[in-house]
Formats: C-alpha cells, structure tokens, sequence
C-alpha cells in the first residue's frame, strides 16, 4: 500500500473519477479549499460564454474522497488526470497531505489546485454573478447547470455541507420548474 497513488477528489472527481481504483474513502485536505472560482472554458462553458467550475483554493480545509490507485495503474492514471485536469492550463498539479477521514491515516495525494495568476482564476464572485454564469453556460463536458447540481448533490449524500453550492443547486433547480 505504500506504492499506491492517491488522489483527491474533490468536485466532479467525486462522483465522476473515471479511473480505475481500489479503494475510496472520505478524506480531508488542509490548507485548501473548494470554491466555485475558475471560469471554465472548455468543459463547462466557451470563450465567449464561460461557465464556473470547483478549484482548490487556498485558505481553510476540504473534504472530498480520495482514490488509491494501485501501482499497476498509476502510470496510466496520472496520464488520464493530466488530460482531464490540465486542458487550459488553470489547475496545477500538486502533491498536497490529506487525512482520510475514516482511520487514523496521512498521506500524501495527487490533487488540482488553481493557478490564482492563471487569467481563469475568478476569485470569489457575488451569488448573482456566479448564478447567472453556471445558468447560461455549456461545453463539451455539458451543461454548467448539470455540474453544480450533481456535485451539490454528492455532497450531500456525503454528509458535506457546502453553502454556495447548495444555494446555486437550489436556485437552478427553481429555474428549471415548470
């Protein structure tokens, strides 16, 4: 277990790892946290209409899921993230401690924190801004609306209380109303 990878997942990795793994637990990450602060412009939105999507910010602590990868697999893990994580270049990779939440363990993880000098950083927006940029946006990954909502609802069958994310979840899902 020692030669394992770990990774943090702590947005769409959650419910959507795309990876094969071993095990995954609940984890927490200091130092970090989950913000709605990068303007996603190929996934969930465009240049021209970009969307909002999670980043590692600094300050604070996360709760999320880590994955362990066996050695077999990381190779072609760390290959599959890089192309999923780094398209535009706004997250960095880093190797950061998490706690697993479950049993007295440290260690060390792959996760993607944002680049706060990367010109998609948005930093923290007002909820009206952020509202109407997940509403009207979409990308090759979908619709931004479809990803604040499922990782809202992760997070809560999770036990995880996310204030801004339930608040923009609940306010989409008011838009979508017949």
């Amino acid at each position: 277990m020692d030669d394992d990878l770990w990774v943090f997942g702590y947005g769409s990795l959650m419910w959507r790892p795309g990876f094969p793994h071993e095990e995954a637990a609940p984890a927490r990450l200091f130092g970090r946290h989950r913000a709605l602060c990068v303007y996603s412009v190929v996934h969930r939105g465009t240049e021209e209409r970009p969307g909002l999507v999670l980043g590692l910010d600094r300050g604070g602590s996360c709760r999320g899921i880590a994955f362990r990868v066996a050695p077999h697999n990381s190779e072609s893990v760390i290959a599959y993230l890089r192309q999923r994580e780094l398209v535009t270049s706004v997250y960095l990779e880093s190797r950061l401690p998490i706690r697993l939440e479950n049993r007295d363990f440290t260690t060390v993880a792959m996760a993607f924190e944002v680049d706060r000098k990367h010109p998609q950083y948005a930093g923290p927006l007002p909820r009206q801004r952020a509202l109407e940029l997940v509403r009207d946006s979409v990308g090759e990954a979908g619709h931004n609306r479809d990803y604040v909502i499922n990782t809202a609802d992760h997070l809560k069958q999770l036990g995880i209380h996310d204030p801004e994310l339930a608040w923009l979840a609940e306010r989409l899902r008011e838009q979508d109303a017949p």
